[in-house]
């Protein structure tokens, strides 16, 4: 997910920054050479202290990576800080506090490593003379386990957190992203008005879906509407799912999701939903870029554009053809 954010930042003027923090060579290398597949290589730096180097170089690693951001947003540029991941650089930082001989307190941590991280975190924000930096912070959680130390520590800090499910990746859905325990304190400040009309109620439905699911494990019979809402429930799964290193910008993710919110996908295969989708946007591209140019420009899906929308799709689904 941070590989395709740094994607997302290409001739966006904004300068990113990967802080590797007790990693293994080998994933740092495999990173490194997606970004520069990817064209990325060209606006990032890597900061890397890998699991064989000195707990001091792990632990100053985010530091210096953050002064290096610094620099550049006192040029007024805007700077995308990724920390991975500050669980190891905690880590890192109790082995220190350890052989000094400092009282470990809850997990062995010392008592400031709510400082420790808070004191990085709060670097980052954007200034009156037009330069920010934001920061994205991962931290690993073991068993699932979102009210471990460090974490509750983070989830304090930030302004929200995604939270990836292991029980949902291993179903094949990917990214894993737990909707419940993924939480949002800005709301839709950051998003643009189109994707905020088309993920209204999408939420509660995903919610919805889950409640029924589980009903229906234990082989309890649904009325029709409930088998409609699994249907439906399905159909926003697969919608969501993403291949790695494939990105979409906010207007094939409102074409998506207007298929979606306007019940274009509900005589669809749940199999072909993603297909479907996908080759919608090719046809609203190729076909009717004019459609496509306004709703990038003005960032919004009027009820004008919406209304043409809805020709296009109904035109699309009498000339679709499944995937073989």
């Amino acid at each position: 997910m941070v590989l395709d954010t740094i994607e997302h930042q290409r001739n966006q003027n904004v300068i990113c920054i990967y802080v590797s923090i007790g990693q293994r060579q080998a994933n740092l290398a495999r990173i490194v050479q997606e970004l520069e597949d990817k064209g990325a290589l060209e606006y990032t730096i890597v900061v890397s202290a890998d699991s064989s180097e000195a707990v001091l170089n792990q632990y100053l690693a985010p530091y210096s990576a953050c002064t290096i951001a610094e620099y550049f947003r006192d040029q007024q540029k805007d700077v995308l800080i990724i920390y991975d991941d500050l669980s190891n650089h905690a880590v890192a930082y109790r082995e220190m506090s350890l052989l000094l001989r400092r009282a470990p307190g809850r997990e062995a941590y010392p008592g400031d490593v709510f400082y420790l991280h808070s004191r990085l975190l709060e670097r980052a924000g954007k200034l009156i003379t037009g330069g920010s930096i934001t920061a994205l912070p991962i931290v690993q959680i073991q068993s699932d386990d979102i009210t471990a130390y460090v974490p509750t520590n983070l989830i304090s800090i930030t302004d929200g957190q995604i939270f990836l499910d292991t029980r949902l990746f291993n179903q094949g859905v990917r990214p894993a992203v737990n909707v419940e325990l993924s939480v949002s304190r800005v709301g839709g400040a950051a998003q643009t008005p189109a994707i905020k009309k088309m993920t209204r109620a999408l939420r509660l439905e995903l919610a919805q879906y889950h409640e029924l699911l589980d009903f229906a494990q234990f082989g309890t019979e649904l009325d029709e509407v409930s088998q409609r809402k699994l249907a439906r429930g399905a159909r926003i799964i697969e919608l969501l799912k993403q291949p790695q290193y494939t990105t979409y910008n906010f207007v094939d993710q409102s074409l998506m999701l207007f298929l979606l919110k306007e019940n274009f996908l509900d005589a669809i295969a749940p199999a072909h939903v993603r297909h479907f989708a996908t080759q919608f946007i090719s046809y609203v591209k190729s076909v009717y870029k004019p459609v496509y140019d306004t709703i990038y420009h003005s960032q919004d899906l009027t009820d004008d554009v919406k209304d043409e929308l809805a020709g296009i799709a109904q035109e699309f689904v009498s000339v679709y053809v499944p995937a073989e």
